[in-house]
């Protein structure tokens, strides 16, 4: 008896991170991943949140250097002129402190 009340209570702290992940979502439904973009114009990222009880807000990444700092859960955000080439744009949800916390979406694109 006593070792499956220590095997549910591993399984149960196993279970915890999975949990908060599973609830947490990031969808980036513009542009569509390999979609090709105008180089000269200022393009609509168009997102939606799921943060999920350890996220607070969300950060954009293009080519891993960060562009901004969302608050609102779904909507869009104008992504500065990208010059021309293949880019990676992501939506990564943090905590309070900025930290991610591990859920993120990526697309690729090619600015021509």
């Amino acid at each position: 008896m006593r070792n499956l009340s220590m095997l549910a209570l591993v399984l149960t702290g196993l279970a915890a991170p999975l949990a908060v992940a599973a609830e947490s979502k990031v969808e980036i439904s513009s542009p569509k991943d390999g979609a090709r973009l105008d180089a000269m114009e200022q393009n609509k990222l168009v997102y939606n949140i799921t943060p999920g009880g350890a996220g607070d807000h969300m950060h954009v990444y293009v080519d891993g250097k960060e562009t901004a700092l969302l608050r609102q859960m779904k909507g869009s955000h104008t992504l500065e002129t990208l010059a021309p080439g293949k880019h990676e744009i992501c939506i990564k949800i943090v905590n309070k402190n900025h930290t991610p916390i591990g859920v993120e979406r990526c697309i690729k694109v090619t600015a021509e």
